[in-house]
């Protein structure tokens, strides 16, 4: 091809550049020259066929062209030798430290508490010796105590202490805390919810029945995944063909996408669409259909799969069409009956929450279609339409929809609104742009066209534009309630959440770049990204949200200390987990860069397949804990039921 595009660049020489052209070439064109009319007939004719040769050429060096440009690759492998100092590794590893200090204040807020409520018992016992000791007393020790304590009661400050020539000395510990900002929001204290929201029985069996099947998905799937997990310490755990890895692998990852996170999602949303739009339901009976649907797509597609029968290597959609079709179909039925809510609405205005909801379950639909129509699936073809459903589904269904979520039950935990409703109108519209194109940053290096995996890596960077986005207008709304973090079970998941949103999506777009992808990819590195995403963002903002709703539904408040074991099991594991298999899948990466053989990647890993298994486990333990704190939120309120005269009192957006 070289040679194709220095020959055709002869033709675009100037006039004095002639002299470097081929004897042959220039014998020719002097020729051409002649006046004679035969000589003129013959020009004419060569003249031609020189600008048919030129067009010809032209043609031939454009065509050369396109094919380079569809090349799977053009440049030669990165340079690994200083690979810690690239800008993705350098910024994962800052996003590891924001994780790291966000702990560090949710741990001090609650030792501070802790050392709080051990403070008040000491003072307690001290009162009480004080008592005893003064029992003993004679009058005169008596009457000089009360002077001494009456003395100090009316002590007052100068308000030169801490001012002046002198050095400062506060010498009687009267100074806990100085701020030159009286109104500083930040020292505002958020008390216990005990709002209670009036809500028609239909609406709260509907949720209880969305939720109480997406907790048992919940346990069912991750169990499941502990299992696998265990099968990388104990591989000869079982000799069966229903529990081996490859089929049950998954069960897990299907189990917890489909039934826990979406059944969770879609339950959540039908509150906040009935809330916001101010009305019923549509039609009760459709959300029911919906969910024997849905349901009976996971338990039909998991019996499948751990009997063998499975879509092929499509990652997250194993299932068969016909198991797909049954979800699908709920689905769509749900996307009807949010949309006839929101059509039927008391208010004028549509809250930003049903944008994610409703954009969320249209781009969904539209993705199983996509990815179950055969048509085009042959080839390299699959490959791009892999990478597109797996993406999607992650960002446009998962993401999209949680978001939407955590735009209504975010505020109503705070009871304050939410700080722009620009900022997410603008979160909004770029994650639609910017998401349907990433997908194939997972195939990078591969045979797929380099110029659609430097597209999958540009869009991949504009990501940085919705979360910083979303997680700022987040942030923003918790402004003034930090203090909360030690009073309230319902915050901490949500700051998580939150924080896990922009470091698992901006570390993320960071393993999209060359380098960082040639290192960390098809290594245990995508499966610590893959739960920093799915479970510290999705799962902790699900749990904030049915820790915030439910016990207003219900009336029944959660065990605080059931709450507590959940939230720091879930957390601890979920970092033991991560972080364990970010530093072995770096490992791996470059033993394999070293063409050190395979095996040699294997046992390298077992130390931290140890600290997954430890992870997984306190993970596991953790949603039990959180099933039974569903249990007594969710149990049969004893109180006598509520009979609004209206669907409900006002729109709380």
């Amino acid at each position: 091809m070289n040679e194709r595009i220095q020959w055709t660049s002869l033709y675009f020489l100037g006039e004095n550049e002639h002299s470097c052209l081929p004897q042959a070439y220039r014998k020719r064109h002097t020729l051409g020259c002649s006046r004679s009319a035969e000589a003129d007939r013959t020009g004419y004719v060569g003249n031609e066929k020189n600008i048919n040769m030129k067009r010809t050429t032209i043609i031939l060096f454009l065509l050369g062209l396109s094919i380079f440009e569809v090349q799977a690759q053009t440049v030669p492998n990165p340079n690994t030798a200083q690979w810690w100092s690239s800008p993705g590794i350098i910024g994962t590893a800052l996003l590891i430290a924001i994780v790291s200090f966000v702990a560090i204040i949710i741990i001090g807020s609650r030792l501070s508490t802790l050392i709080q409520h051990l403070q008040k018992k000491t003072e307690s016992k001290n009162k009480e010796s004080l008592k005893s000791e003064l029992i003993n007393l004679e009058a005169e020790e008596l009457d000089l105590i009360l002077e001494k304590r009456k003395a100090a009661k009316t002590y007052s400050l100068t308000g030169k202490e801490l001012t002046g020539p002198n050095s400062i000395d506060d010498g009687r510990g009267l100074v806990t805390k100085i701020t030159h900002d009286p109104e500083n929001p930040f020292v505002d204290e958020k008390m216990r919810e005990t709002l209670r929201l009036e809500t028609p029985e239909a609406l709260r069996n509907l949720l209880i029945w969305y939720l109480g099947a997406a907790v048992f998905w919940l346990v069912f799937g991750t169990l499941v995944g502990q299992y696998v997990g265990m099968k990388f310490i104990w591989p000869e755990m079982d000799q069966s063909a229903w529990l081996s890895f490859g089929r049950l692998r998954p069960v897990h990852t299907n189990t917890v996408f489909w039934g826990w996170a979406s059944l969770a999602m879609v339950g959540l949303g039908y509150f906040v669409i009935s809330r916001t739009s101010n009305t019923s339901i549509f039609s009760y009976t459709v959300a029911k259909v919906a969910w024997y649907l849905m349901n009976s797509a996971v338990l039909v597609g998991n019996i499948l799969l751990m009997s063998g029968v499975n879509n092929g290597g499509g990652e997250y959609r194993e299932y068969i069409w016909p198991v797909a079709l049954l979800f699908a179909l709920g689905l769509i039925l749900t996307c009807y009956n949010f949309y006839k809510t929101v059509a039927d609405r008391k208010i004028s205005e549509i809250y930003i929450s049903n944008w994610y909801l409703m954009g969320g379950l249209m781009w969904t639909i539209t993705l199983v279609v996509i990815g179950y129509l055969p048509s085009y699936q042959d080839g390299l073809g699959e490959t791009v339409i892999q990478g597109y459903y797996m993406h999607q589904g992650v960002g446009m269904w998962f993401m999209t929809f949680t978001l939407g979520l955590v735009y209504y039950y975010l505020p109503t935990a705070l009871n304050k609104p939410i700080y722009s409703y620009s900022l997410g109108v603008l979160a909004f519209w770029t994650q639609m742009l910017f998401y349907t194109l990433i997908g194939t940053h997972h195939f990078v290096f591969s045979p797929l066209p380099w110029w659609l995996q430097t597209v999958a890596i540009v869009f991949s960077v504009g990501m940085f534009i919705p979360v910083l986005a979303g997680t700022t207008n987040f942030l923003m709304t918790m402004k003034g309630s930090w203090s909360a973090i030690s009073k309230s079970y319902v915050l901490p998941f949500f700051l998580v959440g939150v924080v896990f949103y922009f470091v698992g999506s901006t570390q993320g777009s960071l393993q999209a770049f060359r380098l960082t992808n040639f290192i960390w990819h098809f290594t245990d590195f995508n499966v610590a990204h893959s739960h920093m995403t799915m479970y510290g963002i999705i799962t902790f903002l699900l749990w904030a949200c049915m820790y915030s709703i439910v016990p207003k539904v219900t009336g029944n408040e959660p065990p605080g200390l059931g709450v507590g074991i959940h939230f720091w099991m879930a957390f601890v594991g979920l970092f033991a987990y991560m972080i364990s298999l970010m530093a072995g899948g770096t490992l791996r990466g470059l033993s394999w860069i070293e063409g050190e053989p395979f095996i040699q990647s294997v046992v390298l890993m077992q130390p931290y397949w140890v600290w997954r298994a430890i992870g997984g486990s306190l993970m596991f333990v953790s949603h039990l804990v959180f099933a039974y704190n569903f249990y007594e939120m969710a149990k049969k309120d004893k109180r006598p039921p509520v009979r609004p005269t209206t669907p409900f009192s006002s729109a709380q957006a």
